[in-house]
C-alpha cells in the first residue's frame, strides 16, 4: 500500500530562518541584556577615565574580556555616541569624546580666579576637556561666538536674566556659579551665604560689639540676601541693625568719590563702637576709605569685615581688611563635577549646591575687643594669644584674677558665651583653617591647637560642627 505524500505548506523564507514563538523572544531578551551589559561596562571604563583622549577603543579585546560578540559591543558604542561619551573617527574607529567646555567667569577678582582653580583641580584628576575661557566682567553679555560654538557645556556666572536667556538658547548643559538670580534657571553651585554671614556676625559679636551696621549694594540680590541674614542674627541678640541703604534711600550716588562721602556721613551717624559688615571686599575697602574721610578710628570706633577674602585687595586697605573666606575653589570643583554628569546625560533635578565658607581671615580692621570691661578685654586677648597652648578656664583665671562665677557672668553678658565656649570656638576655628589649608594629620593638628589627644579633638569637633574632622576636610579641601 502506497502512502500518499504529505502536502507541504508554504513557509516564509525569513520565518524559516527564525526560531518560533517563546525561543525567539528569549533570544531577543538575551541580545538586549548583552547590549546593556556592554553599554554599562564601556560607560564605566570611560567615566572612570580608563582610556586617554584619542585612544582607539579596542573592540575585539573588550568583547573577549566581556565574553560577548562584537555586535552588542558596537550597539553599546552607538548608544554611548548619542550620550556624547565617545565619537567615531575615520580610520580610527571609536575614541573617547573630548568635551568642549566654555568657562564664562571673570578673572579680575580672587573669587573668580579661585573658581577657575577649582575647575582645574577637577581636571587634573583625569578629565579630558577642551577649555575655552572667556573673560567676563560682572553682568557682561555672553560672548558673540557662543551662538555658533559647537561645544558640550558651560560653567558661567549667570548674573541676570539676559545672560540666562542667551545661555538657555544654546541648548547646552549649564552650571551657574553665581547667586545673582533669586530663582535659579540652571543647576547652581554657590557659597552658603547664610553660613558666611553667621561667621561675620559671630566674629564681631565675639569682640564685644553690641551696635551693628551693614553696608550693602542694593543692585545685587546676594547683597540684599546677606543683609536679611545679618538682620536676623542681630535681632536674635536683641540689638538693632543700621543699614547704609536705608540711610541714603533710593538716591545712591553712582560716582565712586561721592559714594565714599555718602558712606562717611552714614558712618558718623552710627552709635560707637560698632561692628560693620560690608557686603564684599570692594565695599569693605570703600567703608575703610570712608572712615578716614569721617575721621573715625578703625578698629576702635568701627570694626569692619568684608566677604570673599581677596588677599591683594584686603592687604592694600588701610588698615588691612578682615574678611570671610569663601571656599570658591571647592565651588569650582563641584561645578565641574556637576557639569560632567550633565554632559554625559545624567537626569539630575534642578538643584542649588551650597558650599560652606572656610572661616574668617582676621586682619587689623577687627583686631580689637570692644567691651567696656578691662578684665574681659584682657581675658579675650589672652585666649587669642595662648589658645594653641591647651589653656582652660583655670589658666584664664590665673592670667586675669577674679572669681569664676563673675568671669562667666561677664562673658555671657558681653560676648554671649561662656569663657569655655569662647576658648573652644577659637580653637576649632584654627583647626578648620589647618584642615583646609594643610595636609597635616589630625593628630598633629590636635597637638598644634591645644588638644591633648586627637580623639579629644574629634569628639569636640563632631559635637560642635556635626561631623568628624576627616569628613569636614574631605568636603572643604580641594587638592592644590
Amino acid at each position: 500500500m502506497v502512502t500518499p505524500a504529505t502536502k507541504k505548506s508554504k513557509v516564509c523564507p525569513a520565518a524559516a530562518q527564525r526560531p518560533a514563538g517563546r525561543l525567539w523572544r528569549i533570544r531577543q531578551v538575551e541580545h538586549a541584556n548583552l547590549d546593556r551589559k556592554a553599554h554599562q561596562a564601556l560607560k564605566n571604563l570611560i567615566v572612570t577615565r580608563q582610556f586617554a583622549p584619542g585612544d582607539k577603543i579596542p573592540q575585539e579585546k573588550l568583547a573577549a574580556e566581556l565574553g560577548i560578540s562584537r555586535t552588542p559591543l558596537v550597539n553599546a558604542l552607538k548608544l554611548l555616541e548619542k550620550e556624547n561619551l565617545v565619537e567615531a573617527r575615520p580610520r580610527r574607529g571609536y575614541v573617547p569624546h573630548r568635551c568642549k567646555v566654555a568657562l564664562l567667569i571673570e578673572t579680575s577678582n580672587s573669587y573668580g580666579r579661585e573658581l577657575l582653580q577649582g575647575v582645574g583641580s577637577w581636571l587634573r584628576e583625569g578629565a579630558t576637556w577642551s577649555i575655552r575661557l572667556s573673560e567676563q566682567g560682572p553682568g557682561a553679555n555672553v560672548p558673540s561666538w557662543l551662538r555658533t560654538w559647537k561645544g558640550d557645556g558651560v560653567i558661567a556666572r549667570v548674573d541676570n536674566r539676559r545672560i540666562a536667556s542667551a545661555l538657555r538658547s544654546t541648548g547646552l548643559p549649564v552650571v551657574d556659579v553665581s547667586a545673582a538670580l533669586v530663582n535659579p534657571v540652571f543647576p547652581r553651585v554657590v557659597i552658603d551665604s547664610r553660613a558666611g554671614t553667621k561667621l561675620a556676625f559671630d566674629h564681631l559679636r565675639e569682640r564685644g560689639f553690641r551696635s551693628f551696621g551693614y553696608c550693602g549694594d542694593r543692585r545685587f540680590t546676594w547683597s540684599l540676601q546677606r543683609a536679611r541674614f545679618f538682620a536676623e542674627y542681630v535681632r536674635e541678640v536683641g540689638e538693632t541693625l543700621f543699614h547704609y541703604d536705608d540711610a541714603i534711600g533710593a538716591d545712591a550716588p553712582a560716582d565712586a568719590e561721592r559714594e565714599v562721602e555718602a558712606i562717611a556721613r552714614w558712618l558718623r551717624s552710627l552709635p560707637k563702637p560698632a561692628g560693620v559688615l560690608a557686603c564684599c571686599d570692594v565695599r569693605g575697602q570703600q567703608v575703610l576709605a570712608a572712615c578716614q574721610e569721617a575721621g573715625l578710628a578703625v578698629p576702635d570706633d568701627l570694626a569692619v569685615i568684608g566677604v570673599h577674602n581677596d588677599e591683594l585687595l584686603c592687604n592694600l586697605c588701610e588698615p588691612p581688611l578682615t574678611s570671610v573666606i569663601p571656599n570658591a575653589r571647592m565651588a569650582g570643583y563641584e561645578a565641574a563635577s556637576l557639569l560632567s554628569r550633565l554632559m554625559r546625560g545624567d537626569d539630575l533635578p534642578m538643584s542649588v549646591r551650597q558650599i560652606e565658607p572656610l572661616g574668617v581671615a582676621m586682619r587689623q580692621s577687627t583686631d580689637v575687643v570692644a567691651v567696656g570691661d578691662a578684665k574681659v578685654s584682657a581675658a579675650v586677648s589672652y585666649i587669642r594669644d595662648h589658645v594653641n597652648e591647651g589653656i582652660d578656664v583655670a589658666d584664664l583665671l590665673r592670667a586675669v584674677p577674679m572669681s569664676r562665677t563673675l568671669l562667666e557672668r561677664k562673658f555671657k553678658k558681653m560676648l554671649g558665651q561662656t569663657p569655655h565656649e569662647h576658648i573652644l570656638r577659637t580653637r576649632l576655628a584654627r583647626v578648620k583653617t589647618m584642615l583646609a589649608d594643610t595636609e597635616l594629620s589630625i593628630a598633629l593638628i590636635a597637638d598644634r591647637t591645644g588638644f591633648e589627644h586627637a580623639e579629644y579633638l574629634s569628639v569636640a569637633f563632631h559635637r560642635e560642627i556635626g561631623m568628624t574632622p576627616t569628613k569636614w576636610r574631605s568636603l572643604n579641601r580641594v587638592r592644590r
